[in-house]
């Protein structure tokens, strides 16, 4: 007699036990509000700040009495609103694009920008450190070929596009578009794509003009640029990229992303974005708490949050120098210049991360496969709101650990 079926509940709890063994089940957790964040993207602090909190509610009062606070529906239904259009042209403004379209959040806006604008038989040449939402786009488009390149390498991008022109000559006269998929700084190892040496590359290359950069400016918005308006703007290379996303649930403290194109390109995605048209639009305060981070930006109000931040940032790299090289296998430390990310390689990142946590410091192991196997790290995030005597403890704690854990490593050997 053959055994019974198993059921779905034990398929899913087979999976979860899988998951447990490799040390890689995921789980929801609250912190204590005493913590110490040096975990997430909110590097301006602007989510604690009185002044964002101050021109939020003010914001917020302005509504007329009775002013929905729903959106009713999607866009094309029920949820549009005078004041999203009036948000959208304004932060276009601000970032010198010719217009936005809104979507609820950066992963949206990347599904929908990569699953409906690559048109049968084009290619996707992509950083293979993209974010998963681009690759879940990716997945989705109609794209003929979608292919990596290494990680912010010109010579990589340079030898995959050379490889691909001369499969398919139709790329060569410019009768297929090659869209580049990159971010401007990485959420991993808080590295700034070298997007000059890019648009070299894509110039020499494809002279018929068919290349198109897609660029995800998600860790940038806020901490980078003129008045945080980027990477892009600060490289002035606005007119060379066909979309930058900007999402505003990391630096700006608020929800959702804006996609920054063209009108033909907007009026497109309204039409074709699956991930905006059949998803309720973001309600008014939702847009009112995007409107007074744009507000603050553009009054230069976050400038000095970026220049505190800034000073952090030396100050915790200065920190991190003083044990970086005393036991590389414990502890070595990555960073790229300006970055608020910082990168701590190490054997044993689950250990490093809870001996922090314990000591009320938050911070987070980041393992395959978010990162490659062999790159696991605790991951740090500075925020302007840090101050010298926080990052002092956290020192204080990473040196404890390694003191106890090189004793242990030595004795073992």
């Amino acid at each position: 007699m053959d055994p019974s079926p198993k059921s779905l509940r034990d398929s899913l709890r087979q999976a979860l036990h899988r998951r447990e063994a490799k040390s890689s089940r995921r789980r929801l957790t609250v912190l204590p509000q005493s913590s110490v964040d040096f975990s997430s993207n909110d590097f301006l602090s602007l989510s604690t700040s009185t002044i964002f909190r101050e021109r939020f509610l003010e914001l917020l009062h302005q509504a007329p009495p009775l002013y929905p606070f729903a959106s009713g529906g999607s866009r094309l239904l029920d949820g549009n609103s005078t004041y999203a259009e009036d948000l959208e042209r304004s932060i276009a403004d601000f970032h010198g694009a010719p217009s936005g379209l809104l979507f609820n959040s950066g992963f949206d806006a990347n599904v929908g920008v990569f699953s409906c604008i690559p048109q049968p038989g084009d290619l996707i040449v992509f950083d293979e450190l993209i974010h998963a939402s681009a690759r879940e786009g990716m997945r989705l488009s109609r794209a003929g070929k979608r292919t990596p390149f290494s990680h912010s390498c010109p010579r990589s991008l340079e030898e995959v596009l050379r490889a691909q022109i001369a499969e398919n000559p139709l790329i060569q006269d410019g009768s297929r578009n090659v869209f580049i998929a990159i971010e401007s700084i990485y959420s991993m190892d808080g590295d700034i794509a070298p997007i000059e040496d890019f648009v070299g590359v894509v110039d020499r290359l494809l002279p018929q003009r068919n290349g198109y950069f897609i660029v995800d400016e998600a860790h940038a918005t806020g901490v980078f640029g003129p008045r945080g308006a980027g990477i892009v703007q600060a490289l002035g290379l606005e007119k060379r990229m066909f979309i930058r996303v900007h999402t505003f649930g990391k630096a700006l403290a608020s929800h959702g992303a804006i996609v920054l194109c063209c009108p033909d390109t907007r009026d497109y995605l309204v039409n074709y974005a699956r991930s905006l048209i059949y998803t309720t639009a973001m309600g008014f305060p939702f847009l009112a708490s995007i409107r007074a981070a744009y507000e603050l930006l553009s009054e230069g109000e976050t400038e000095q949050h970026q220049h505190k931040l800034q000073q952090l940032i030396v100050y915790l790299r200065d920190r991190l120098a003083e044990i970086d090289a005393l036991d590389p296998a414990l502890f070595q430390v990555d960073h790229f210049p300006t970055s608020p990310i910082f990168s701590v390689r190490s054997r044993y990142p689950r250990q490093l991360a809870a001996a922090c946590q314990g000591k009320g410091f938050v911070v987070r192991a980041i393992m395959a496969p978010t990162v490659p196997a062999g790159k696991e790290r605790v991951r740090l995030c500075l925020h302007a709101g840090n101050t010298s005597e926080e990052i002092d403890g956290l020192i204080d704690t990473f040196k404890l650990w390694l003191s106890q854990n090189s004793d242990k490593r030595a004795a073992r050997l």
